[in-house]
């Protein structure tokens, strides 16, 4: 296969795995909390050996080296419910994972278990700054979520969540049931804003992601309109090449 055919099938396997990346988007844009994610390409260019058909254009080898997650915070919507918290700017949920192995998460969407233990929707335990689980009693009517995560009742204050900020945060990897895990060490946020009876939506925006599924179709088409062109000047010329040799 020549330089060409290399180049073009470069272009589709990324511009394939970009679609894929679109795709998942937009399967999770009602996922609370969930972070878009964009493909990185580096292209390498190169002399196409054949002028006589794309003379105007440029040929680059494309390689996806990464993926990149927009960390921006998504909308924050109102549920009304009392166990919703959103965070506002910076920070994350401490969870207790598996084998007692820290997790993180922005989704706020949390219930109370039969033992009255402040959980995920998994039934993994919500932590306080201090480490531990947050368990209400039976006589806890009145739970109030403060701006700051400190949690309190009628019967007094119970606790106060864990918010931590990381220094890579791009280097947070995407675990099971909109959860995080890292090696970092996790830094308390200095001034946690909370606010309860909400959660922070999606950051997917749908048009956008629309847009851009079209054009990546549309680029797709247009690499596989050059390999059929580069296949029909390839035949072509051993044509003529058999026409020569039979002469």
């Amino acid at each position: 296969m020549e330089t060409t055919g290399y180049i073009a099938l470069s272009r589709q396997g990324a511009l394939r795995r970009e679609m894929s990346t679109i795709a998942n988007n937009l399967a999770n844009m009602n996922t609370t909390a969930y972070k878009g994610e964009r493909m990185m390409f580096v292209d390498h260019l190169t002399k196409s050996k054949s002028g006589d058909f794309i003379a105007d254009q440029n040929l680059a080898f494309t390689r996806d080296i990464a993926s990149y997650r927009n960390i921006q915070d998504g909308p924050i919507e109102q549920t009304g419910n009392t166990l919703d918290v959103a965070i506002h700017g910076k920070g994350y949920f401490a969870v207790q994972g598996p084998n007692d192995t820290l997790q993180y998460t922005r989704n706020g969407n949390f219930r109370l278990d039969n033992t009255g233990q402040l959980v995920t929707q998994a039934g993994l335990p919500i932590l306080t700054d201090a480490g531990a689980p947050i368990f209400f009693s039976p006589e806890d009517t009145s739970i109030v979520f403060n701006s700051d995560g400190t949690i309190s009742t009628e019967n007094g204050q119970v606790g106060k969540l864990q918010i931590v900020e990381f220094a890579n945060e791009m280097g947070l990897q995407r675990a099971a049931n909109g959860m995080y895990t890292t090696d970092q060490a996790a830094t308390p946020v200095a001034a946690p804003h909370v606010a309860q009876y909400a959660l922070e939506k999606s950051n997917v925006e749908s048009v956008l992601e629309m847009t851009r599924m079209i054009e990546v179709n549309r680029r797709y088409k247009s690499v596989q309109k050059m390999i059929d062109k580069e296949d029909e000047r390839i035949r072509k010329a051993i044509t003529e090449l058999a026409k020569v040799s039979s002469n």
